[in-house]
């Protein structure tokens, strides 16, 4: 019985993302995959591999800094030792927050809109970028944060790990800097799994494993089908919970999927 639940989820899996190909592409090219020449498969006329792609993403200006912080903060903690059951509590309470802060982030930053200001018209940095990343999906240099923007997120992500080590060290005990350090190293990992993920979707690797699939298949519907939906780009737990995560077809194509400013 499990057996035949898994397999009929897949084969939905599958017809939807047939439907969004079918309609996004209409003509055979894929508007929202980089062409197959932006990662060149190691093996000629090969399929593109997971091992192709992640070569293209070491090479791509933020990673080495994202990637290098991790080292750098793992350790830091290292070297301060008093390992204990609280690091685990720190990672776990991180990972059940991140589906929620990735939505909140996607919603009111990245798609924030336009505004006035002393009569004239201001876009925040971040949401411009985005909205060239929604104009221009297959050009691999605009998935990723710049390298500005991931210093400016470490940095942010370091003094909020930092200024929540007060109460939670309030709450379980022992050395505050050492929590401090776990939950930084959690929380860049979690920005290069971010990362990672969201370059994946954007490359010509295809899905193989449900889960990548659901998630590949979403963040396509957000940019193709209607950007008020499907926020989510590690997992699908933020929209579902609060409500972005609905049946393909009840949704109406929206106009603005490329440009992010249509009036709401």
């Amino acid at each position: 019985m499990g057996g035949s639940v898994s397999e009929l989820t897949s084969l939905a899996v599958s017809k939807t993302i047939a439907d969004i190909e079918a309609l996004a592409a209409p003509d055979g090219a894929d508007p929202l995959t980089a062409p197959s020449e932006a990662v060149p498969p190691r093996r000629a006329k090969g399929p593109v591999t997971l091992g192709d792609c992640a070569r293209v993403f070491l090479r791509q200006p933020s990673p080495p800094y994202l990637l290098g912080a991790v080292v750098l903060v793992l350790g830091l903690r290292i070297a301060q030792g008093s390992w204990s059951w609280r690091d685990l509590v720190m990672v776990a309470g991180l990972i059940a927050v991140t589906p929620f802060v990735e939505w909140t982030i996607h919603v009111y930053l990245l798609h924030s809109r336009p505004f006035a200001l002393l009569g004239r018209r201001v876009e925040v940095l971040t949401a411009r970028e985005h909205r060239a990343h929604h104009e221009a999906p297959r050009v691999l240099g605009g998935v990723l944060i710049p390298v500005y923007g991931v210093l400016v997120f470490l940095a942010m992500i370091a003094l909020t790990n930092w200024a929540l080590s007060f109460p939670i060290a309030l709450v379980l005990g022992g050395p505050r800097l050492a929590w401090a350090s776990s939950g930084a190293v959690a929380s860049f990992a979690i920005l290069a799994a971010y990362e990672w993920t969201h370059f994946l979707i954007h490359t010509p690797y295809r899905p193989r494993r449900l889960y990548f699939r659901a998630i590949w298949r979403n963040h396509r519907l957000h940019h193709f089908k209607n950007e008020r939906y499907w926020f989510g780009v590690t997992s699908t737990i933020g929209d579902r919970v609060i409500g972005t995560l609905p049946d393909q077809r009840t949704v109406s194509r929206s106009p603005t999927a490329r440009s992010l400013h249509a009036e709401r």
